[in-house]
């Protein structure tokens, strides 16, 4: 009998958390929207921090297109501005890509480094500039950063300290994971957060979260299974416990 009632028990949880899970969702994904007529560019429109935030996009790579794991990641820096409070903070986002999340940060008050590759600076620079500004209180940067390339030359770890840093979708099939993990450690101080929405695909881009954790404590403060999608918290190892988080979706 007690068997179950443990069975019925999980049952019940596991619903509970599908249906969480799927109402979350459907609400992240009410915030974006489409225009009603053909433009000349390609954009997707998006409601977050109060503000209608339109972004161009482009087919012809990974980086010009707003992935489901930015709509994650910006969801979740509005619904938590008094716990994430990012007013004049100094946050750096890695694989900018169409700038979405950047461009959240930055209206919520953050001072906004905004970086990717050369060749997705352009697009990335019109995003950013359409939707901040004369909107937020720090005008964004946008810089290029090729991950694990001329780190100390472009950004010294001298000068260059982040509050926290940012990533949506870093992680999947490409080449330069070990150079992903060099440039999260260069730009990581003691009590940088790093704030990283994933996208679980392959195994080899799977195991990339082992190997983080190598050098830093890794907290999963929300999971959408449903999109396959998690969020983490991390910080330098041993950081974590001086710095206790209670962030949850």
């Amino acid at each position: 009998k007690k068997r179950k009632l443990l069975r019925i028990s999980h049952l019940e949880v596991y619903q509970n958390d599908k249906m969480k899970d799927e109402q979350i969702v459907a609400e992240i994904m009410e915030r974006r929207f489409f225009p009603d007529h053909i433009a000349y560019k390609t954009w997707e429109g998006f409601h977050f921090a109060g503000h209608e935030i339109r972004i161009t996009e482009a087919t012809d790579c990974y980086g010009a297109v707003v992935w489901p794991s930015a709509l994650v990641l910006s969801y979740y820096l509005e619904t938590h501005s008094k716990q994430c409070n990012l007013v004049d903070k100094n946050v750096i986002e890695i694989g900018a890509g169409t700038g979405l999340v950047s461009i959240v940060a930055s209206l919520l008050g953050a001072f906004v480094t905004a970086t990717d590759l050369p060749e997705l600076l352009g697009n990335l620079q019109y995003n950013i500039l359409q939707n901040t500004k004369h909107k937020c209180k720090h005008q964004p940067c946008v810089k290029e950063l090729s991950w694990g390339i001329d780190l100390e030359k472009n950004f010294p770890r001298s000068s260059c300290h982040f509050d926290y840093i940012m990533a949506a979708d870093v992680v999947y099939h490409h080449p330069f994971l070990d150079e992903l993990l060099l440039t999260f450690d260069h730009l990581c101080k003691n009590d940088t957060v790093i704030l990283w929405a994933m996208k679980f695909r392959l195994e080899k881009e799977n195991r990339f979260v082992d190997r983080f954790q190598t050098l830093f404590d890794l907290e999963m403060i929300s999971n959408f299974p449903s999109l396959n999608i998690a969020l983490y918290k991390a910080m330098r190892k041993g950081r974590m416990k001086a710095r206790p988080s209670k962030l949850k979706i």
